[in-house]
């Protein structure tokens, strides 16, 4: 069995993990904020929002978060082609859980100040 298949099969087993191996990654999350923020954007504004990611990280972070259901991608016919990224209703409802996150680690950063 190989480390993939052993992670997927953890994954099946707790639904925590299971959530955090869709949202996890270095850019999963602030690609999901800024979509949070904003109701559509283009990708050169997703882009220009995330300080420091790469055309390839972005494009393949949104590859999987469409396919995961998390983001819509919308193209329009035009010439030039534009195209859009919102959050599906799915994405949507992971926002409250972000904001008490980002909450509890604003008061976790806290305390650590405090000691």
């Amino acid at each position: 069995m190989n480390r993939k298949d052993v992670q997927n099969e953890n994954v099946g087993i707790c639904p925590l993990t299971y959530a955090l191996d869709l949202i996890g990654g270095k850019w999963r999350l602030p690609i999901i904020w800024a979509l949070s923020q904003n109701e559509t954007l283009r990708y050169n504004e997703l882009k220009r929002k995330i300080d420091g990611i790469t055309n390839m990280m972005l494009s393949q972070s949104l590859k999987e978060m469409v396919a995961y259901g998390i983001v819509n991608r919308k193209q329009f016919m035009e010439i030039p082609p534009r195209v859009e990224y919102s959050l599906t209703e799915s994405g949507k409802d992971l926002i409250p859980s972000l904001e008490s996150l980002a909450k509890w680690g604003k008061r976790m950063k806290n305390k650590k100040v405090d000691r």
